[in-house]
């Protein structure tokens, strides 16, 4: 499947979308409890949105895992409640974001830039084990936003929140510390979960951080052993 331009700009335009959408809620302030919550999630996708269009090196890899987060919630609010229009719609849009911007192809305007590889000396294992770790970041940010800002935030769900943040800027940028601080988020969003079992005992609460945490670790561990090995030899 080819047609590149296209596919980019359907995909920036869903994530567009959604960035208007949960703007506004934000702005109608109809519960202002839930307005920081829906205000940050219009960030994450205002951000896809945007570096999709200025077609930074790790922008699909980002958006994909953006698109994956919309189709994980709606499959959960699925099995939840059934198949109601709303979340059909919800996990169909984010599907298709994420259909369109996979494939070798559409790495060319992204990832596929020599020039970032050059500056970074990136060889092909290394831009594939970021790229796993971007998009895994990209599915857990919104995840980590929404449980933090929710009313009933704990000490290390705004923890996690903050170092998510920060690691993710760190990651894009090749700093150590954004591995670290990603690694320590999702040991924080861990801990939230087993907070949330021991509160209220095995259900749907803790899963939010449990994910989270599971997919910030997951991003984070393939970068351990070179960041031991390169400590060591020093």
């Amino acid at each position: 499947m080819k047609l590149v331009g296209e596919r980019r700009a359907l995909a920036a335009a869903i994530m567009a979308f959604y960035t208007l959408l949960y703007a506004l809620v934000a702005l109608a302030g109809v519960q202002p409890e839930l307005v920081p919550m829906m205000a940050a999630i219009a960030g994450v996708y205002g951000l896809a949105f945007f570096a999709l269009v200025a077609g930074y090196f790790w922008a699909r890899w980002y958006a994909v895992g953006v698109g994956l987060y919309g189709v994980i919630i709606a499959g959960v609010g699925i099995w939840q409640v059934g198949a109601e229009p709303v979340l059909l719609f919800v996990g169909v849009t984010h599907l298709a974001a994420t259909v369109f911007l996979w494939g070798h192809a559409m790495s060319a305007p992204y990832d596929g830039q020599t020039a970032w590889r050059e500056r970074f000396h990136m060889d092909e294992s290394a831009v594939q084990r970021l790229g796993r770790a971007v998009i895994r970041v990209g599915v857990s940010l919104p995840i980590i936003l929404a449980y933090a800002l929710a009313p009933r935030p704990g000490g290390a769900a705004l923890a996690a929140f903050v170092l998510a943040v920060a690691g993710l800027g760190g990651l894009i940028r090749l700093r150590t510390w954004g591995v670290l601080a990603l690694g320590a988020a999702g040991a924080l969003s861990l801990t939230a979960a087993g907070g949330e079992l021991a509160a209220h005992g095995l259900g749907l609460v803790a899963l939010p951080p449990a994910v989270a945490g599971a997919a910030l670790i997951a991003a984070t561990a393939p970068y351990l052993a070179p960041i031991a090995r390169y400590l060591t030899a020093r």
